[in-house]
């Protein structure tokens, strides 16, 4: 006798996927999950492509579901196939959340509540695990993909998600287990945002165009550029966006934690560090690949996140050769970045003066880019300055740009370009844009921090 299938499948599969399924439901899918790892030889699935292997599954399913007598509408059985598909041998609940373009953080709160992060927003979604262990499966799948583990002797683990036909940006998971969380399994998954180009953040509003030559000339002209901002300000991606203004003729070395930029240039060396395995060795830290570096011939430096002594090899690197270098630094101004890049040169082992330390930022900064992320989940530069401080001098910076958020149409502000910026872009052969040649104030003013 025919059996109909619970009226949850009748969605499409994602919607399907992103609804907690009845239990009568969870239990069929469980079941099917079950005959179809019965059926199939996990091992040779293996040697197949993402797309032989899910035409080879489908069907698989497809046949075990006529099998069992249950009669399905196209849609209903569309959405039943994907599922347990999903189930058996990928990531469940979230394959079409890592597919999503629009999601940039999944975060797994327990086994039963699940956030994401949408256009700088963050909201709870009905879409959960049906049991602990079911996101415990999912744990093991994600983390041995980079030959990880996570279990009592080892409850933490951070690792970076290669890109594929499942992760196509790639993505930074950290996993925490019980009982550190008390939530129950805990799992944080960064997906890599997609590489916009400058002309792309325009349209977002992130900068107006004259900006955007400005610091274009400005990467071009091998200055030294600091972007700095608070946690998921988009800094990554202004980072990756002035980047592409690095002429192609140049050897680009670039370290991160997680491997996010993707620049387009050809001559690009991608160094990424390793954390310490099982038994708390063998870890490569952000300063030991900035010293290696150096030893490379890099034309241009660029380091994903500095937040440590690594701070103190980036500013000497900068004075010694190596100009036009870019970093990022976690900070709430412009003025604070360039505080917290003397505060983290004191944490290298290597005994330096504070005022010595002073010196080495004033000599190696020469523009801060502050990003902000708004209230309403928007990420904008908000401060465009220069470094115009010398020596051991207190840090002195000449505002460049500036949002305005509080004048009745809130706008882009620009200042006039002090003579040695003017003079150091003319020098290496850059026009300086004309909307900051006849900005309203002629000559930049100048604050101290």
């Amino acid at each position: 006798m025919s059996r109909q299938f619970g009226s949850n499948f009748g969605r499409s599969a994602a919607s399907q996927i992103s609804t907690t399924a009845s239990s009568e439901d969870a239990s069929q899918v469980r079941r099917f999950k079950q005959l179809l790892l019965d059926e199939v030889d996990l091992q040779e699935l293996a040697l197949l492509d993402n797309e032989q292997r899910k035409i080879r599954l489908e069907r698989i399913l497809t046949h075990l579901i006529s099998r069992e007598g249950i009669i399905l509408a196209n849609r209903e059985r569309t959405a039943l196939v994907t599922t347990v598909i999903n189930e058996a041998v990928g990531l469940g609940v979230l394959e079409p959340l890592l597919g999503d373009e629009s999601i940039s953080e999944v975060m797994i709160n327990g086994h039963d509540t699940v956030y994401i992060e949408r256009f700088g927003k963050v909201e709870q979604i009905s879409s959960a695990f049906t049991s602990e262990a079911q996101l415990l499966q999912t744990i093991d799948r994600i983390v041995s993909t980079v030959n990880r583990r996570v279990d009592e002797s080892s409850p933490m683990v951070d690792a970076r998600l290669p890109a594929d036909s499942r992760l196509p940006r790639g993505a930074r998971v950290n996993v925490i287990l019980p009982p550190l969380a008390l939530n129950g399994p805990t799992v944080t998954i960064r997906l890599f945002p997609k590489a916009y180009g400058i002309t792309e953040l325009m349209a977002r509003g992130s900068l107006d165009r004259a900006t955007a030559e400005l610091l274009a000339a400005c990467v071009r002209a091998r200055l030294n550029i600091i972007v700095s901002g608070g946690t998921a300000s988009g800094k990554t991606t202004m980072l990756n966006a002035l980047s592409a203004f690095i002429p192609e003729r140049e050897r680009i070395v670039t370290i991160e934690d997680a491997a996010e930029l993707s620049l387009s240039q050809v001559h690009v060396v991608r160094l990424e560090t390793r954390p310490p395995n099982v038994d708390g060795k063998g870890q490569v830290t952000i300063r030991d690949l900035v010293r290696n570096s150096l030893r490379m011939r890099p034309d241009r430096i660029i380091v994903g996140e500095v937040r440590g002594g690594e701070a103190l090899d980036m500013l000497q690197a900068m004075n010694t050769g190596h100009e036009g270098s870019l970093a990022t630094v976690h900070a709430n101004t412009a003025e604070d970045a360039l505080a917290r890049l003397e505060t983290l040169a004191t944490m290298s082992d290597v005994e330096v003066p504070f005022v010595a330390l002073r010196d080495q930022v004033n000599s190696a900064v020469d523009i801060v880019v502050q990003l902000t992320r708004t209230s309403d989940g928007a990420r904008r530069i908000t401060e465009v300055c220069q470094v115009v401080s010398r020596r051991r001098e207190e840090f002195t910076l000449a505002p460049i740009m500036q949002w305005d958020d509080l004048a009745e149409t809130p706008s882009f502000v620009r200042f006039g370009l002090t003579h040695q910026l003017i003079e150091r872009l003319r020098s290496r052969g850059e026009q300086v844009p004309l909307d900051f040649a006849t900005a309203d104030t002629p000559a930049a003013e100048t604050r101290a921090n």
